[in-house]
């Protein structure tokens, strides 16, 4: 069956293309002013209809902004396996997304049909969203976009975006996949991990953002009853204004202070903070005048651990174990790692899709961002060897196995997930016996900044070497290289965002002072050499 054009463009023209609108695709999708999305949701509609045509399997969109605030919105495609769109469709989106007008929308449709063969006929794409207020007109918006080439579109309702990830791997792996799925697959991952050891008594306090995270912890929590107790802060998901606003993970993690919500007195506690479509996961405690963060490097720390832990129990030490990291990840982190037996250590640029590939390459791979949003990954035949394990030999043995094969249905394969890396976290404190303060205390993070520089055109900054060198432009790296050189323990790095229109420095030192002077060094250099606008935001 060929491409109807004509029921194309007349979906299309519902979603003219406004010209000072240039989409781009970032580390995770499009992102934006809600008001300008439209368009380049629609186009993403027809995008994931022609992926699942060409698949022949059932493709995702999520419509998010994640950490962003309210007024902003995004969309995240989501591949057949469960995970973030193929680097090599990446370069169509844009393209499709910036096409001029109707016509040349078509013109690239067809374009893409005959580079790929793809044959049009029936197909499915699974489309959720977030909380906010803009959420109804995209999702509107990508459905008019599904069906205009044929596909349906399957309305998968208020999720967090890794519910969305996890069900369209099932789906595809023709598995149970309904929202009630993965909470019980969750729940029941959680206790076989868990079991025989002591159920803590200590409650956790979460931070859920105001964000749809807050309704996916209430049905966890339903799940698991006394096996784990939850007591949940900013849960006002859907009232105006709430969304990101001075809480979830990112805010946390990135001012070092508790949610603006939040006592001092109910910070000191066991607290954790997720994102605001629940894809980002820190922990947190208030000592005196101090916040404890436990961000991604400490969650990938702990986990890898808990594996060597098991690995061990299970006779199972000949395993190649990963732990996959960004330029963001303190270095302090890097050095613990490096020094754990049996775990390499590898840095790939920014984003989980990266990250992802690398640790797929491992029988067991973990990655954490240092924004709190990964998981752990084990391999099929990984997996089938541990069957094997956990059918022979002796009885530690076989539960060490079991205990692995419940990590590896816990941890959601498809992408990083608030919900189930708190669960992942909640166990291996509890089996490696550690508090946070024991596991805060495992290495001390160097102190760091972390800037956001306005400049003219955030393209001009180049990267190599995972991001951690500026190649433009010139003398940009000379001058950093020169900074770091000044204080003890001296690191900075540039890059452009690929969520806001702004360049990214992170900067650490052996002191805090340091850390703040090297960042505001290479703002200054920015602006220099950059064409900055003179602002900072």
């Amino acid at each position: 069956m060929a491409l109807d054009v004509g029921k194309l463009l007349a979906g299309s023209v519902q979603y003219p293309k406004l010209p000072e609108v240039s989409p781009s695709y970032g580390t995770a999708g499009f992102r934006s002013t809600a008001v300008l999305l439209p368009c380049t949701v629609f186009r993403c509609g027809v995008l994931m209809a022609l992926r699942a045509m060409h698949t022949g399997a059932a493709t995702g969109i999520v419509i998010t902004a994640s950490h962003n605030p309210e007024q902003d919105n995004g969309v995240k495609l989501v591949e057949p396996s469960g995970h973030m769109l193929s680097p090599s469709w990446e370069a169509f989106a844009d393209r499709l997304a910036n096409a001029p007008d109707d016509d040349a929308l078509a013109e690239l449709c067809h374009e893409l049909i005959s580079q790929h063969s793809i044959s049009i006929g029936n197909a499915t794409v699974m489309v959720a969203h977030d909380s906010r207020p803009s959420a109804v007109a995209l999702v509107a918006a990508a459905g008019d976009g599904i069906s205009c080439v044929g596909a349906t579109a399957y309305a998968c309702g208020l999720l967090t975006t890794p519910q969305l990830h996890w069900m369209v791997m099932k789906c595809n792996r023709k598995l149970p996949h309904s929202k009630e799925d993965y909470f019980h697959t969750l729940a029941e991952a959680y206790e076989q991990l868990t079991a025989g050891a002591a159920t803590p008594d200590e409650v956790i306090i979460v931070d859920c953002a105001n964000g749809v995270g807050a309704n996916a912890l209430q049905q966890l929590q339903e799940k698991l009853g006394a096996k784990l107790r939850l007591k949940l802060f900013n849960t006002e998901v859907g009232v105006a204004g709430k969304l990101n606003a001075d809480c979830g993970a990112d805010f946390v993690q990135k001012e070092r202070t508790g949610p603006a919500s939040m006592t001092l007195a109910e910070c000191s506690g066991r607290c954790a903070s997720i994102d605001g479509d629940a894809d980002r996961l820190v922990f947190f405690s208030q000592e005196g005048d101090t916040l404890a963060l436990l961000d991604g490097d400490k969650i990938a720390a702990l986990l890898a651990l808990l594996v060597q832990q098991l690995l061990k129990a299970a006779g199972l030490e000949d395993v190649s174990l990963g732990v996959v990291q960004t330029a963001y990840a303190n270095g302090a982190s890097t050095q613990f790692l490096q020094q754990l037996p049996h775990c390499t250590v590898q840095c790939t640029p920014t984003g989980v899709k990266h990250l992802h590939a690398a640790a797929e390459k491992f029988d067991i791979g973990i990655y954490f961002e240092a924004n709190g949003h990964g998981t752990v990954l084990i391999g099929k035949p990984f997996l089938e060897k541990l069957q094997k394990t956990s059918q022979a030999g002796g009885e530690k043995l076989q539960e060490a196995a079991r205990q692995l094969e419940a990590l590896a249905t816990l941890s959601n394969q498809a992408v990083g997930d608030a919900l189930s890396g708190l669960l992942m976290v909640e166990a291996a404190l509890q089996l490696l016996q550690k508090d946070l303060q024991s596991w805060g205390a495992l290495y001390r993070d160097l102190p760091s900044r972390q800037r956001k520089v306005s400049v003219r055109d955030r393209s001009v900054v180049k990267t190599a070497d995972a991001e951690r060198k500026a190649v433009s432009p010139a003398g940009l790296q000379e001058g950093l290289d020169k900074a770091a050189a000044s204080v003890k323990s001296g690191r900075v790095f540039v890059r452009p965002s690929g969520t806001e229109d702004v360049v990214r420095v992170y900067a650490e030192a052996a002191t805090q002072e340091d850390a703040d002077g090297l960042a505001l060094e290479a703002a200054r250099l920015l602006h220099h050499l950059a064409g900055g606008t003179g602002a900072e935001v």
